[in-house]
């Protein structure tokens, strides 16, 4: 199973291009924000991103819009590390990866989204209407993903990913290069 962690960063990579990019601040406690953490030259940038409801039900429905843009295209193998921290009282725990969730490196994300959506399959909605790829290699160009509607369903998550409030840092690279970093608050909110 793919974990919560690794959908985001994917979402940050271009499966949700359109949410990539700004200059949020992440100060909000206990609620959504985002912010671009890259270098001013990293390729690929978030313009938008919003998610509601906040908090996020898990199981529920997600309601997502983005916008990214990308100077450059990514190929395979892209890399994603991903940092994630629950707050427990003021403070901030780095939580381990433990079975693909938490703190995790991804080392080709390409063969994750092949494994999910074998290639020659068509991508999913709301991802094909709006043209926005679900394969490597992600051409360069903008991409955006208008307010669309996705079931989160009920995941069993291991109780240190349920409620509570979470912070992402998210980093995609090929070659060494940074491609994008990405930065996510948000609140979790199991049933």
């Amino acid at each position: 199973m793919v974990g919560a962690g690794l959908v985001l960063a994917l979402c940050a990579l271009q499966l949700c291009p359109a949410a990539l990019g700004g200059s949020h601040r992440l100060s909000k406690f206990g609620g959504f924000a985002w912010e671009n953490c890259g270098d001013k030259r990293d390729p690929v940038v978030l313009q938008s991103l919003s998610v509601a409801p906040d908090p996020i039900s898990i199981p529920g429905n997600l309601r997502v819009s983005a916008a990214v843009s990308s100077s450059k295209a990514m190929a395979s193998p892209l890399k994603a590390v991903l940092v994630v921290e629950k707050a427990l009282g003021d403070l901030w725990i780095q939580l381990p990866c433990i079975d693909q969730l938490g703190s995790c490196t991804y080392n080709d994300v390409c063969t994750i989204l092949d494994n999910l959506i074998p290639p020659g399959t068509t991508c999913p909605e709301p991802l094909l209407t709006y043209g926005i790829p679900c394969h490597c290699p992600f051409k360069a160009g903008s991409y955006s993903l208008p307010a669309s509607d996705f079931i989160l369903p009920d995941m069993e998550l291991p109780s240190w990913m349920t409620n509570g409030n979470y912070r992402v840092r998210a980093t995609v690279s090929n070659g060494g290069e940074e491609l994008a970093c990405v930065k996510l608050a948000f609140s979790l909110q199991s049933q």
